[in-house]
């Protein structure tokens, strides 16, 4: 399933949101935010642009929308990959190299979501940082418990403290982007064993 099929079975979505926000993922993919129109949209979805106000302000809010629930599918499936027993160290990568795999399942989608988001001014920015803090918390969260899990099960040395967490989701983010502005985001999962090192060298320092 692919991060615009996924949104289909996003759990607390009506019928019309739902097509909606498809219609939104295929038109920012195919013509970017700025050339798409809410025409474009509701010819996309098959609703009247009634429907459509019903359900968003404006492009901008449908976009931001979509943004939510693309990360949220995202999360979804980070928090799905778990592997008991295992030193947190290897539950990381496992979580990481899931959730590469996840983006790179929708290449058109991702480069829309990641770079559009930073033209939309400050709500942008607040959607963005809601959406890393789930992340960064998730992150925390994953370590945390294999911590818990005691010494002998390698999370001894686990120390990672809220503020490296959010620093670590950062960089995992650069390293997107930059595979993104190279137009390879069909080798995401290369990523994982630079982004768990990220996260097993702050937990270090956290």
């Amino acid at each position: 399933m692919n991060s615009i099929e996924a949104l289909s079975v996003a759990p607390g979505l009506t019928e019309h949101r739902s097509r909606l926000l498809q219609a939104m993922a295929v038109m920012a993919a195919d013509k970017g935010l700025a050339n798409t129109t809410i025409a474009d949209i509701v010819r996309e979805a098959g609703v009247s642009k009634r429907t459509f106000y019903e359900h968003f302000a404006g492009k901008e809010d449908c976009f931001l929308s979509l943004y939510r629930a693309a990360s949220a599918s995202a999360v979804r499936t980070l928090q799905e990959a778990s592997v008991p027993g295992q030193p947190w160290q290897a539950q990381v990568e496992h979580t990481l190299g899931a959730y590469f795999a996840h983006l790179a399942a929708g290449p058109r989608l991702l480069r829309a979501l990641f770079v559009e988001v930073h033209h939309l001014g400050p709500e942008g920015l607040s959607v963005r940082r809601e959406v890393m803090q789930q992340l960064a918390d998730l992150i925390l969260a994953r370590v945390q418990a294999a911590a818990v899990a005691g010494e002998s099960h390698g999370a001894g040395d686990a120390g990672l403290s809220p503020a490296m967490a959010m620093a670590a989701v950062g960089a995992i983010h650069e390293l997107v982007l930059q595979a993104i502005e190279r137009h390879q985001e069909a080798q995401l999962a290369e990523l994982t064993p630079a982004a768990a090192a990220i996260v097993r060298a702050l937990a270090r320092t956290g």
